[in-house]
């Protein structure tokens, strides 16, 4: 007598085994794809040239940089809500420390939170609407000398 799984039962298994599969995926197994663009930061003390992932539609601007375990420093990512708003973000899933920098239609800085904390999901909010928000790593605002009313230009902002 031949002993084995029926292919109805074989089915069933190759089925849970899947669905298994699926519920144990991540959103960090999800990949997003951003372009990558370039700007530069125009401060009192110099201009600071980025290299900036681009966040345009809104599976990009969800996933942010959520996972990333490393930043350079002269990198960063750019928000671009397509028309000036109220602008909301936090750091759940998000394992380095950023600076958020928010900014208006005409390249103007609005204002910046400094060192948001990883994995916060304190909401970090602009104090005016706005139709960018650039986040680099925490700390590099204070470095380039950043203020509100500093510039912002380049490639990256579409204004």
């Amino acid at each position: 007598m031949k002993r084995g799984l029926g292919n109805r039962a074989l089915a069933v298994l190759i089925g849970l085994v899947a669905i298994l599969a699926a519920g144990m995926a991540s959103a960090e197994d999800d990949v997003v794809l951003f372009p990558v663009s370039q700007l530069t930061l125009h401060t009192e003390t110099g201009d600071f040239p980025l290299v900036v992932e681009v966040a345009r539609d809104p599976r990009q601007r969800q996933r942010g940089l959520m996972y990333r375990t490393e930043l350079a420093a002269d990198r960063g990512m750019i928000f671009d809500f397509g028309q000036t708003r109220p602008a909301s973000m936090w750091m759940a899933n998000t394992l380095i420390p950023l600076d958020m920098v928010f900014i208006r239609a005409d390249g103007t800085v609005s204002g910046f939170h400094e060192n948001a904390v990883p994995g916060s999901k304190a909401v970090i909010s602009s104090s005016e609407p706005v139709r960018y928000v650039l986040e680099i790593g925490g700390g590099k605002a204070e470095s380039y000398g950043l203020k509100p009313g500093d510039r912002v230009s380049g490639p990256a902002l579409s204004y």
